[in-house]
């Protein structure tokens, strides 16, 4: 009989609640001893922690103003980037990987040989989907990729050096496997977990793009629009990157300051982005979308949709968590720059889909949300929505389960982290250590037989 190891003991269950009386700290002990939680002071501003030059946050000007939000790669604005690769109606993620790793934006000649490179390394050593992927295969598809990143370590005969050239190597290989361990990963949770009977694998075909590639390895027959490839590789563009300072990029240079290998490293990001308070807020959008429809009977009524979110806000309808998600960002204020790059691109594909009832209610959500909070709550800054907002509803029309919203992010963040991976490694010369303040009193011994 197969040993259920989900099973909590009655005795640690007890432990538990032994731990929650040791461990909690009176919250007041924060102000008094000036410690900004989650790394940010009341006013939501972060604790400078490095330097960077690899991207910029900006929602603020000179006097400290909150201004449109601005997304800048190696110095270029996001949104001429995006501009620009539509005008050269060619994909930009490989060009957009290519410029984050090497701070320059390469010519037709260097991202050729860049492509040919990436191909060169887009190849899964012989079994692994089989022995690695297939025999455990995992409800979260994140989880499948940590361990399949980890497990790469032992087909790497040089898996802990970390020379520059070394490193570079083996993020390079990882930006080219990343859609692959998602996708069979996900193969193996369909076939296996889900019972479909449904099962194929597509391999990745070299003159292809990351974004068609994506979508030829999921679906059976390969086939995909123009529009569709565009789209999913601007979602890949935009993701890419959001400075040093996101939990998993900071989760990054942590671990690499410590001198740990690749593998360890990445590992731990995708653990980072795992977490729904970082990579899996479009799921939660897209689940709130779902209850917002099923109880809001005329979408077109702002009366009628705003009242519904005042629900949602005050914890009388969705999850009960007084949140609206996919609205409000921790730097943004007045907009998410990701978010406006994507919006003229999401209603496009919605005429596509024939979804523009559902566009137009996002839409109606997207105006009347910051409303209803400004009204309902005090703000030290505006809201706006953010990339997530739009994200999930963009995967949902491309046909994208739920369980690959998350391993998208990571397959498009990969580039961003492997970027501050080298740049921790050129600049950094000391393990990432903050203090910590020890508020427990101290005691005496007790000796066993006193006890």
């Amino acid at each position: 009989m197969k040993k259920d190891y989900s099973r909590i003991p009655g005795k640690v269950k007890k432990l538990v609640k032994n731990s929650v009386e040791i461990n909690t700290i009176d919250k007041a002990l924060y102000s008094e001893f000036k410690v900004n939680r989650g790394l940010r002071d009341e006013r939501g501003v972060g604790v400078l922690t490095g330097l960077t030059e690899i991207s910029e946050v900006c929602a603020k000007d000179d006097s400290g103003n909150p201004i449109d939000g601005q997304l800048f790669y190696r110095g270029y604005n996001v949104k001429d980037l995006t501009k620009g690769l539509l005008a050269d109606k060619h994909f930009g993620f490989e060009e957009t990987t290519y410029l984050l790793l090497f701070g320059e934006l390469p010519d037709k000649k260097q991202l050729k040989s860049f492509q040919e490179l990436l191909a060169g390394f887009r190849t899964l050593p012989n079994s692994f989907v089989r022995d690695i992927i297939m025999k455990a295969p995992s409800r979260d598809i994140m989880n499948s990729m940590a361990r399949s990143v980890l497990t790469l370590y032992s087909y790497d005969n040089n898996a802990d050096d970390t020379s520059l050239e070394n490193v570079l190597r083996q993020c390079l290989q990882l930006i080219t496997l990343f859609p692959q361990l998602a996708l069979y990963s996900y193969q193996a949770y369909d076939y296996y977990l889900k019972e479909n009977n449904t099962f194929f694998i597509n391999h990745p075909k070299p003159e292809l793009s990351t974004a068609e590639n994506i979508l030829y390895m999921l679906r059976k027959d390969g086939s995909y629009t123009d529009l569709e490839a565009r789209i999913l590789d601007l979602a890949l563009i935009i993701h890419a990157e959001h400075g040093g300072g996101n939990n998993s990029s900071f989760t990054t240079h942590v671990v690499t300051s410590s001198g740990t290998d690749t593998y360890s490293a990445i590992a731990a990001a995708l653990g980072s982005l795992k977490g729904p308070k970082h990579g899996g807020a479009n799921i939660r959008v897209c689940h709130m979308f779902e209850d917002i429809k099923s109880h809001v009977k005329h979408w077109d009524s702002d009366a009628e949709v705003g009242a519904y979110l005042k629900k949602i806000l005050n914890k009388e309808a969705f999850d009960g968590s007084g949140l609206i998600y996919g609205i409000g960002h921790a730097i943004y204020s007045k907009s998410d720059p990701r978010a406006e790059v994507f919006k003229s691109f999401v209603e496009r594909l919605a005429q596509e889909k024939g979804k523009e009832e559902e566009y137009a209610l996002y839409a109606a959500v997207e105006r009347l949300a910051p409303q209803v909070i400004a009204e309902q709550r005090n703000m030290f800054k505006g809201v706006s929505a953010n990339v997530d907002f739009y994200s999930g509803f963009v995967y949902q029309m491309l046909g994208i389960p739920e369980e690959l919203f998350t391993p998208l992010f990571a397959i498009s963040r990969i580039t961003g982290w492997s970027a501050h991976r080298m740049e921790e490694l050129i600049n950094g010369n000391k393990i990432i250590r903050p203090a910590y303040k020890a508020v427990r009193p101290r005691r005496d011994y007790v000796p066993m037989d006193k006890r």
